[in-house]
């Protein structure tokens, strides 16, 4: 992918930061009022060629939620590799709110304007899931995870690993600023309806 395409969706990602300053302050307040803890949750993920970095979200959990997961692993509703439980009892609930409109992502324009994300591309894994990958779904790692990309606007969580697998390499094959566009404007009808966001 050119290197034009990292710097511009890195301005214009850094002037939406500014201009949502004031919003993104407010919900993390809000996190922080309604459950004790951090407004921002950091986990660790892999890009481009397999560098490690940390992920920013508005945290949605009580706080030391992944030290919970043994206790509730037997609730996982997926397949594969990934982990994902529909109603989360680790869940706050303003944190489900957040998740239910997709806000908790939105300060991975942090990771954008960093150069770590794309605003369009594959999920952004964790090291656990790439430690399972094979050699195909390796291919994932060649461009920048994003934002949101072909995975979110096919249904995210509702998704099988093996189907957001092949649609993250569809994406890395068939690139081009158009297919990017074309994602773009299917994201808001996506964000809107809700669909497999939890």
């Amino acid at each position: 992918m050119p290197k034009a395409k990292s710097l511009l969706e890195r301005s214009l990602t850094a002037v939406a930061l500014v201009l949502l300053a004031v919003p993104f302050l407010l919900i993390a307040a809000v996190v922080r009022l309604t459950s004790p803890g951090p407004a921002l949750f950091r986990q660790q993920r892999v890009g481009l060629n397999g560098r490690i970095f940390d992920v920013y979200k508005f945290r949605t959990m009580v706080n030391g939620a992944d030290d919970l997961i043994d206790q509730i692993i037997d609730l996982n509703e997926h397949d594969g590799v990934l982990f994902k439980i529909k109603n989360d009892p680790r869940c706050t609930r303003f944190g489900k709110w957040l998740r239910r409109h997709s806000i908790d992502e939105m300060p991975q324009l942090i990771n954008v304007v960093r150069g770590e994300m794309s605003l369009i591309g594959p999920r952004p894994a964790l090291p656990t899931e790439v430690a399972q990958y094979g050699a195909d779904t390796c291919r994932r790692l060649q461009v920048k995870p994003g934002l949101t990309g072909l995975w979110q606007v096919s249904g995210r969580s509702n998704l099988s690993w093996d189907e957001s697998v092949r649609l993250d390499l569809r994406y890395v094959e068939e690139w081009s600023p158009l297919l990017d566009v074309k994602i773009l404007l299917r994201t808001v009808p996506a964000v809107v309806s809700r669909k497999g966001a939890y």
